[in-house]
């Protein structure tokens, strides 16, 4: 997915700090590029892209357009597989003009499908993790994209039972960090939200209150890159998913 140029402006909040121990009764996490591996099938379909319209713009010029676009469209289509795909088709109308052909639409639609039947590779130790992380509560997927792509990833990663539930959500906000606390009927305070980007699953947490657990991955999309908080509290980065059982055990 090709990488748009806008970071969120993380309000700037009174630094909480608690006393004592806090023990943590909900455990949030990201879906891709956190239990299994996305964003290199987005990259690959990209430069397939780039290599196509070679031929009508340099390929800084194209991924700019397709920046462009993506960052354009994403309130109308979302994110997710199908968005990109009709973004791909966009730029391609914009760079190729008359020139682009049926079979090169052709080709940019295939490799859409193709996005979305990928096959899940999830990081190593994730079922073991997750069973690490029961032991301190309920454990909530919270992901967001298209809902029927979510769903079949979920469903072909063979996780779904180790879940206490499934939030798909078509963005993910500080109200929406609240929102599944409350359900759940935990504090802010209680809970960890662990994810690779910074943007969407690390900043709106921490703005509700919550710990957050950053875990970076190779090949990000800039779309959901952004500052890290400085000193706070409840924020740490850590190398891989396996890590974060044992920072929950010292937060508890």
């Amino acid at each position: 997915m090709a990488a748009a140029l806008i970071a969120p402006v993380f309000p700037c909040q009174p630094l909480l700090r608690y006393s004592g121990g806090m023990t943590i009764k909900l455990i949030c996490l990201d879906a891709d590029d956190t239990l299994w591996h996305n964003m290199r099938h987005f990259n690959a379909t990209e430069d397939a892209l780039l290599d196509m319209l070679h031929p009508f713009a340099e390929a800084h010029v194209t991924r700019e357009r397709l920046i462009t676009c993506e960052t354009r469209n994403l309130p109308l289509y979302g994110y997710g597989a199908k968005g990109f795909t009709l973004s791909m088709i966009e730029t391609a109308v914009e760079l190729a003009g008359d020139a682009l052909t049926k079979q090169m639409i052709e080709e940019i639609l295939a490799a859409g499908r193709a996005l979305l039947a990928h096959p899940v590779q999830l990081f190593d130790g994730v079922e073991e993790t997750l069973d690490r992380l029961a032991r301190f509560g309920p454990v909530v997927l919270v992901t967001k994209g298209d809902l029927l792509h979510q769903e079949s990833k979920l469903a072909a990663s063979g996780l779904g039972d180790l879940f206490s539930g499934i939030e798909i959500v078509s963005d993910k906000t500080s109200d929406t960090f609240r929102n599944i606390f409350a359900r759940f009927g935990v504090a802010p305070q209680q809970a960890v939200m662990a994810g690779d980007s910074m943007r969407s699953d690390i900043l709106p947490a921490l703005e509700a209150g919550a710990w957050a657990a950053f875990i970076p991955q190779e090949g990000a999309w800039a779309h959901e890159q952004a500052q890290a908080p400085a000193a706070h509290d409840h924020f740490t980065q850590l190398s891989r998913l396996a890590d974060l059982p044992d920072w929950v055990a010292g937060i508890s």
